[in-house]
C-alpha cells in the first residue's frame, strides 16, 4: 500500500455504493476517475471524493510512476445507522433506519512485467545403440490327438 483514504460516516447505503466500487476495483486511479464521473449513481461522487483523496495522498514522489499505480482495494463497510420512527395507522410507529458507510481506497504500484528467461537450449542426447534384432519365432508344434 503506497497511498490510503478513509471517508467516514457517509449518508448512503452501503450496498448502494459497493454497485459502484466494483467498476473501479483494480484499475488505474486515473481512469478510475473516468469511470466515476460517468457513472449516474449518487455514491459516485462519494467515492470519487476518496480517490481523489488517495491520489492527492501520494504527494509529489517523483520515484513512483503514475502509470505503475491501481486501486488495490476499495472497501464499503457498514457505519452507525440513524433510527427515525414513521407514524402510522393506529397510534402505530414502524422504524427507518438511515444507513452510513465507511468508504476506504487503498492505491499500490503494480510489479513490474518481468519476461520469463529463455528456456536453456537441451544438451545433445547421445546416438542410440541400433536395437537388436529379435530372434525369430519358433514353429508351433502340431499338437497330437490323444489316443484313448
Amino acid at each position: 500500500m503506497i497511498s490510503k483514504a478513509i471517508a467516514r460516516y457517509i449518508r448512503i447505503s452501503p450496498r448502494k455504493t459497493r454497485q459502484v466500487i466494483s467498476l473501479i476495483r483494480g484499475k488505474n486511479p486515473y481512469r478510475g476517475l473516468v469511470i466515476l464521473a460517468n457513472t449516474k449513481k449518487r455514491s459516485a461522487g462519494f467515492v470519487a471524493k476518496v480517490l481523489k483523496s488517495a491520489i492527492a495522498n501520494l504527494g509529489h514522489r517523483p520515484e513512483i510512476n503514475q502509470e505503475d499505480l491501481y486501486i488495490s482495494k476499495v472497501i464499503v463497510d457498514i457505519g452507525p445507522s440513524l433510527k427515525r420512527f414513521r407514524p402510522r395507522a393506529m397510534g402505530r410507529a414502524t422504524p427507518i433506519l438511515k444507513k452510513t458507510s465507511h468508504i476506504t481506497v487503498e492505491l499500490d504500484r503494480r510489479a513490474p512485467k518481468v519476461k520469463p528467461a529463455p528456456p536453456k537450449p537441451k544438451a545433445k542426447a547421445k546416438p542410440k545403440a541400433k536395437a537388436k534384432p529379435k530372434a525369430e519365432a519358433k514353429p508351433d508344434k502340431k499338437k497330437k490327438p490323444k489316443k484313448d
